[in-house]
């Protein structure tokens, strides 16, 4: 085929994930690479239908998108939405806080505000913190990273709960936060395809099977996340 492969995500600063879309460079991070990987496996252009994070698995539903290919964990939830392909990234999640505070497990997070994004494996790990108040982000927002980050820096959540793999660039030694810990969750994340559209998905899934299988999907991760261990 040589049609373009619309793909779904978030326009939003989150390396080592993605960066901003810009006229000049369009994407770039691990995402846009596995994109880019598969478009050329494919034959197709790449082209980025940027919404919401709310809006992105229901403009894959109304047609306005082929597939989303921005942080979705394979949940239950989200099966009963759309279909995914296999992984193509598997992360655990990481508990982020202000420089100095005193909060090293979970135990510490009693009577504490948990930032996490609502509707993700992100938030259903808050949600098991006992004692916790987990507090929701996301709606209609432009870069709901963003967002939680300038609400932990402000002090209105004690503690943002996102995938390893979002604070690689935070680095061991920033100056307004810090890593408490880290969950072995496993979380896997594939590229979600409408229910209505089993070519699609049956097309995608044995393009990345391909890159796995070749190696290339491990060239793109060690180019972009060279500090996590491949998983595949």
């Amino acid at each position: 085929m040589t049609d373009t492969l619309r793909l779904a995500c978030l326009d939003a600063e989150a390396p080592p994930l993605f960066t901003l879309w810009t006229p000049e460079h369009g994407r770039d991070g691990y995402e846009p690479g596995v994109a880019a990987a598969l478009g050329a496996e494919l034959g197709r252009e790449i082209e980025w239908v940027r919404v919401p994070w709310v809006d992105m698995i229901p403009a894959v539903q109304r047609g306005d998108a082929d597939a989303v290919l921005c942080g979705q964990g394979i949940t239950a939830e989200r099966l009963a939405q759309v279909d995914f392909t296999r992984p193509y990234a598997i992360f655990h999640e990481g508990v982020l806080i202000r420089r100095g505070d005193d909060i090293h497990c979970a135990a510490d997070l009693v009577g504490r505000k948990v930032a996490a994004i609502e509707n993700s494996t992100n938030m259903t790990l808050a949600q098991t913190f006992t004692g916790a108040e987990p507090v929701a982000f996301g709606a209609g927002s432009d870069d709901v990273y963003a967002d939680m980050l300038a609400a932990l820096l402000a002090k209105d959540v004690d503690a943002v709960v996102d995938d390893d793999v979002v604070f690689v660039p935070l680095g061991a030694t920033h100056p307004d936060y810090e890593l408490a810990f880290t969950v072995q969750t496993a979380n896997r994340w594939g590229i979600a395809v409408s229910k209505d559209r089993p070519d699609t998905l049956a097309e995608i899934d044995g393009a990345l099977g391909r890159l796995i299988d070749s190696g290339r999907l491990q060239q793109v991760w060690t180019q972009h996340l060279p500090t996590l261990h491949y998983p595949f």
